[in-house]
């Protein structure tokens, strides 16, 4: 999330006349689109502005989260769209910043159910995201390279495709209202592994800080309920390859080393 087309409270009652919004609020973090925080007297919206050319993965992401909440998954539909504006409803809660075990269960519960009902459906390829690693790599090599030399493993980066999966759950991509939990910015979902999915989300949860607890919390809670069980052995593979992937990611897109070092810790 963050800002980069600007919109007055004044412009956004005449795109969204019905609503009769009294603050507008633009969001800090992520550089990609543009997301702003919509309020009337009474309720709270999201506004986004899709700053890239991608008409096919908004219409599927909007149908996508349509499909999701009608199963009971807590996530935000668009409500309206007028050009290149996008209304959704905005989730109750906030973002967690220490993390607890009701954190670790319910976002267990959740992919479980996510992974389920993606299960349903064929998915065609992934090839999008190995081309973006491709791509990352000849970046990173050619402008830092003792960064390549961590991620050089990634040009093998392929994985058998489960369905369609989230592959960003990080912990500012979910709000917490007390114990439930709600998922947003399934934009760049893609195909691939259930068990990179919850590669992903474990590192984006910062469960490495309580290893072992965590992770053995996650897969009781996830086992339960998922179309099918993951091992312990698949899942820290799985991490770390999410961890390398998404530090390429921040070296690559957002040139920012402090941040990649985090992850490669």
């Amino acid at each position: 999330m963050g800002v980069t087309t600007l919109i007055s409270l004044n412009e956004l009652n005449k795109i969204f006349p019905e609503y009769g919004f009294v603050k507008l609020i633009p969001t800090s973090s992520g550089i990609i689109d543009t997301t702003y925080k919509a309020y009337t007297k009474d309720k709270g919206y999201i506004l986004k502005k899709y700053e890239r050319e991608i008409p096919a993965r908004i219409e599927r992401d909007i149908e996508l989260l349509d499909e999701l909440y009608s199963t009971g998954l807590n996530v935000p539909i668009c409500l309206e769209q007028n050009g290149e504006w996008y209304l959704y409803k905005k989730l109750q809660g906030t973002h967690p910043s220490n993390v607890k075990s009701y954190h670790i269960q319910a976002l267990a519960r959740f992919l479980a159910k996510l992974h389920k009902q993606a299960s349903k459906k064929s998915c065609d390829s992934n090839e999008r995201v190995e081309n973006e690693v491709t791509e990352a790599l000849d970046y990173t090599k050619g402008n830092y390279f003792s960064y390549y030399k961590k991620f050089e493993f990634l040009k093998h980066f392929t994985h058998k495709n489960d369905a369609l999966i989230h592959g960003d759950i990080f912990k500012d991509n979910t709000i917490f209202d007390g114990k439930k939990i709600g998922v947003i910015d399934f934009i760049d979902s893609a195909c691939g592994t259930f068990a990179y999915d919850v590669g992903v989300a474990l590192v984006g949860f910062d469960v490495r800080e309580r290893h072992q607890y965590f992770i053995n919390l996650f897969l009781k809670t996830y086992n339960q309920h998922a179309p099918k069980k993951l091992n312990k052995k698949t899942v820290l593979k799985k991490m770390k390859i999410a961890a390398s992937f998404y530090a390429l990611k921040r070296v690559y897109k957002y040139k920012n080393t402090f941040r990649a070092r985090e992850l490669l810790r």
